[in-house]
């Protein structure tokens, strides 16, 4: 199985997310209103998707769709709303895409184009997610169903990677690591989203975490020694998450998530799955991928 150190690296900006309130206040202009408006304006309690946009955009005309049957579907649990980045723009064509798509979200326009800079826009269009935490726990420029999963999740009351984004002291990681430093332990390393995250553009990982996360308990039943312990990445993963995934697979070992990542980077776990044998405190063996469903085979 490849490593996923890439794929890692490219996600490190969700383990510390924007606040949101930092932007908050940002004034923008309501398009059908022509009034001032800022996101403060909008119900606190729910989560927000901002999609930002502009007419002469052909990836965002292309969304619109996408970008409006969202707003059907999720439109009472989740503040949706069209950003037009106000960039050689014509509100006359604003306007026609509003009639053409039937948007019926509230649709802004950034007349200074300062929420763009503020939410680091480098390219049209721009998905924003932000938790009811005010934290931003996800940004994408494609609609697929990466993007459907996290709006779905949010919209059932999940936080994502922000409740679990806090920086943490020396002192902190060291409690996290030392109860596995000593005895004897199994660990098994994966994530609640390496299944369907990475169905796309990893389907042999997605595969693999599914056939493994399907078998884990049997494997667990199985095994001659019970201090068997599961941990899941942290990033886009809640307490709701974490429930949801251990019902769906059936999981019966204790299964934390990895604070921080605290213990994915003490044991330089690279690849998920993984298991990891812990003897004395010292790893004796790691197993990983194509290693672990060998042994749903023996």
């Amino acid at each position: 199985m490849k490593v996923l150190f890439y794929f890692m690296a490219i996600q490190m900006a969700f383990l510390f997310p924007v606040i949101a309130s930092e932007f908050k206040q940002i004034e923008l202009t309501d398009f059908r209103s022509n009034k001032a408006v800022n996101l403060l304006m909008f119900n606190e309690s729910k989560p927000t998707y901002i999609k930002l946009w502009a007419t002469w955009c052909k990836p965002c005309m292309e969304q619109m769709p996408h970008f409006q049957r969202i707003q059907e579907k999720y439109g009472d649990k989740i503040n949706i709303l069209a950003v037009n980045i106000n960039i050689n723009e014509n509100m006359k064509y604003i306007d026609d895409v509003i009639t053409k798509n039937g948007l019926t979200m509230p649709v802004l326009l950034d007349k200074e184009g300062k929420l763009s800079e503020a939410l680091g826009l480098v390219g049209t269009p721009f998905s924003v997610l932000i938790n009811t935490n005010n934290k931003i726990v996800y940004t994408t420029h494609e609609s697929n169903n990466v993007l459907d999963t996290f709006i779905d999740k949010l919209a059932n009351g999940s936080k994502l990677a922000g409740e679990y984004s806090k920086v943490i002291t020396a002192e902190e990681k060291k409690n996290i690591i030392k109860p596995w430093k000593e005895g004897n332990h199994t660990l098994f390393f994966t994530a609640t989203w390496c299944d369907w995250y990475l169905e796309d553009s990893r389907p042999e990982m997605a595969n693999e975490c599914k056939e493994v996360q399907s078998n884990i308990t049997k494997l667990y039943d199985k095994s001659e020694v019970k201090e068997w312990h599961g941990f899941v990445n942290h990033l886009w993963t809640d307490k709701k998450a974490l429930t949801d995934f251990t019902q769906l697979y059936n999981i019966k070992l204790p299964f934390d998530i990895d604070t921080n990542g605290v213990l994915f980077t003490y044991f330089n776990i690279r690849s998920i799955p993984t298991i990891i044998r812990i003897e004395d405190g010292k790893v004796i063996k790691k197993m990983t991928g194509n290693e672990i469903t060998k042994l749903f085979k023996k």
